[in-house]
């Protein structure tokens, strides 16, 4: 009896302890459960609080109505607010949002080779002088696995490294200075525009882009004319403020003169094209009576021209005023160098043609929102440039412009505006109209839900394009 009762009671107690294990192990699930539904909760909500950030950035700019695009604008600052919890009466959630204007930077896609090995340069890439003959360089792999959807896919490259894509490089005054003159003529370029002698900079991540989008419009809301596609009738309706630029025969000497790798090419395009040149030869001189049967180029005035078949008014005008402004020619081939266009011309319709097909157009960098770095890549920029850019969309004007109030600043609001700017003559103009914008189309909104201890709990990544009128979504990523 006695052994009977302690084999009860061992029993009883084993029982006990394995319920006391399954009960503290259930009380454990239920906590855990309880926890992860919190934590599921706070995260849903702080995601959704991130969300409210992106959603306050478009609401900034749907409401800008300006025709550019600067870092004096209430959209380029960085916006903090809170919104209710929703479950916990009383409670507030915190979101900051930032946008960032993708036109700040240079698009890899869009970017030639030679400003590639520059910006390469830059961050530290340094080519294997071993590189065998068949082996092809970073830059030249990158231009071969073009198009990219997004910045990380730089990191498939073979020879991409984490420090070349995301920095950590330091850089030093030796490196500014060797950039600076690979890119033009001049020393340490960033030692005033940027503040950076020696420090950290960013790698290619931090420079570059795929999402830079701009319309393809005059500022005034036009759709710009293709010179490369359009028809005489079309080439002849560009007309700034009502003023004809083109008469019909100099339309079709633009058409002649296809094809334009860059707006800045008109200003070379010769009135005479070799097609109409072959085909009054033989009735011009430079030295021939006025009875004879050529028509001499030195002395024939406007109306005489016109006798030639192909040539009107516009043709002829040139014609003589070039002749005016140059002296006699020296023979006829020289006809040819009569100038299709003034520069004051071009400067009047720089933002009403354009060489590229469609109704946006991707890779131009916004002078009002990129940095030194940025449009030190542009063509014959120099720091000096770079910094007198740079100051004057920081200034404000020198007298009060309605058209700005509310704006830090003095931005550029239209393409020509950069002839303003000390350094910038015509030369350069040219060869850097049709890279630059004064506004953007594309952004990234970042929204970040944070708790009352100032942690981040949630992140959201949105890349947008209003090129369209309204917002598009064009990628979204939840942290």
């Amino acid at each position: 009896m006695r052994s009977e009762s302690g084999l009860s009671l061992i029993s009883a107690l084993w029982i006990t302890t394995v319920l006391s294990v399954l009960a503290t192990q259930f009380l454990y699930s239920i906590r855990l459960e309880q926890r992860t539904q919190a934590n599921f909760a706070d995260r849903t909500k702080y995601y959704y609080t991130a969300k409210a950030g992106v959603e306050m950035a478009i609401a900034y700019l749907r409401a800008d109505e300006t025709g550019f695009d600067s870092l004096g604008e209430i959209w380029a600052q960085p916006i903090t607010n809170q919104i209710d919890d929703g479950i916990q009466i009383g409670r507030m959630l915190t979101y900051e949002a930032t946008i960032v204007d993708e036109g700040s930077k240079a698009n890899i896609n869009t970017m030639d080779s030679d400003t590639l090995n520059r910006l390469l340069e830059f961050v530290g890439y340094q080519q294997d002088v071993n590189l065998g003959e068949e082996e092809q360089t970073l830059a030249q792999q990158i231009e071969a696995a073009k198009p990219f959807r997004t910045i990380p896919d730089l990191g498939r490259i073979e020879g991409m490294t984490e420090q070349l894509l995301y920095g950590d490089a330091t850089v030093t005054t030796q490196m500014v200075s060797d950039f600076q003159s690979a890119t033009t003529t001049g020393t340490n370029a960033f030692s005033s525009t940027n503040g950076l002698e020696q420090g950290v900079i960013g790698g290619l991540a931090n420079y570059v882009t795929v999402y830079s989008t701009d319309k393809n419009t005059s500022a005034d809301g036009q759709q710009r004319v293709n010179i490369n596609q359009a028809d005489a009738e079309q080439i002849r309706q560009i007309e700034p403020n009502g003023q004809t630029i083109f008469e019909m025969d100099e339309a079709e000497a633009v058409i002649g003169g296809r094809s334009y790798d860059d707006i800045g090419d008109l200003l070379d395009a010769s009135a005479v094209s070799d097609e109409l040149f072959d085909q009054i030869r033989d009735r011009i001189s430079i030295d021939s009576e006025e009875d004879s049967d050529r028509i001499n180029i030195n002395t024939a005035d406007e109306e005489k021209l016109r006798d030639l078949d192909g040539v009107e008014d516009g043709i002829s005008e040139r014609i003589v005023a070039h002749r005016d402004q140059n002296g006699e020619f020296d023979n006829v081939d020289q006809l040819k160098d009569v100038k299709l266009i003034t520069e004051e011309e071009f400067r009047n319709i720089v933002d009403r043609i354009t060489v590229v097909e469609g109704e946006t157009i991707e890779g131009l960098i916004n002078i009002n929102t990129a940095p030194a770095e940025v449009l030190l890549l542009l063509p014959n920029m120099t720091e000096e440039i770079v910094q007198a850019i740079i100051t004057r969309r920081e200034t404000p004007p020198e007298e009060p412009d309605p058209s700005l109030e509310g704006i830090e600043g003095n931005p550029f609001q239209s393409i020509t505006d950069l002839l303003e700017i000390e350094g910038i003559n015509m030369n350069i103009f040219k060869e850097i109209a049709g890279r630059v914008t004064f506004r953007s189309h594309g952004f990234i909104i970042t929204g970040l839900g944070i708790d009352a201890n100032g942690k981040t709990v949630a992140k959201c990544d949105s890349v947008i394009s209003r090129s369209g009128g309204e917002i598009q979504f064009k990628q979204w990523r939840y942290y």
